[in-house]
């Protein structure tokens, strides 16, 4: 659990951190942690060894500790909520830890991120996203569209076809094309989003269906063609 100090500022929160460090090297125990890294942001300068010699003590070991770890790297880095001062030695520089010091690792000099900050992520993200989603692809179809013989009305027939409403379905030019024996069929051309719509489905589940069928027999694919 994270250890909390308030007002690290004034005397009673230094007094609070130097009763803390009784007989303890560093916050939480044994090891350097982000609790340290935190409250030693916190602190602009070293306490008092005579008023606080636990807490100056401790400062001591951060300051060698983070002067081992990240050498020569710029002062003013942010500690959580609190910023380092730009005076400060460069003891109390921060930078990405060394890949060979298995102790800090794992340390997040920069605290927890807040909601804000994870909303804004989210939301860069997401336009990020947005901006390379690729337009889905279309295709243009020419269907040959029959009917069940010569007594059809084609008019009627074309008017059903036509009446087929879908999203990303766009018909185009037609044409009666004679077949045989006073019959016509339909030859009509139609444009499709690929995501969106299913020549098959468009066939099987609407164009052949009630109550299209009264006028269509079958269709059938002549050319299909990306766009």
């Amino acid at each position: 659990m994270a250890v909390t100090f308030s007002n690290l500022h004034s005397e009673a929160g230094l007094k609070s951190v130097n009763d803390h460090l009784s007989g303890k090297t560093y916050i939480s125990g044994d090891q350097l942690t982000k609790d340290d890294i935190k409250v030693y942001g916190a602190i602009s300068e070293q306490p008092s060894s005579d008023l606080y010699p636990n807490a100056s003590k401790w400062y001591q070991v951060v300051s060698a500790k983070l002067a081992s770890s990240f050498p020569g790297k710029a002062v003013g880095v942010r500690f959580g909520s609190q910023a380092a001062p730009a005076e400060a030695a460069p003891a109390k520089e921060a930078a990405k830890p060394a890949a060979d010091d298995d102790n800090d690792d794992d340390i997040d000099l920069f605290g927890e991120e807040t909601e804000e900050e994870k909303a804004a992520a989210e939301s860069r993200e997401a336009a990020k996203a947005s901006t390379k989603k690729k337009e889905s692809g279309k295709s243009s179809v020419l269907m040959d569209v029959k009917p069940w013989d010569d007594e059809t009305d084609m008019k009627k027939l074309e008017e059903a076809v036509r009446g087929v409403q879908m999203e990303g379905l766009l018909w185009g030019a037609s044409k009666l094309v004679p077949v045989g024996y006073g019959i016509k069929k339909l030859q009509i051309m139609l444009t499709i989003v690929d995501d969106l719509v299913s020549v098959d489905t468009l066939i099987e589940e609407r164009l052949t269906e009630e109550p299209i069928n009264e006028y269509v027999q079958s269709c059938d694919i002549v050319a299909f063609n990306k766009i």
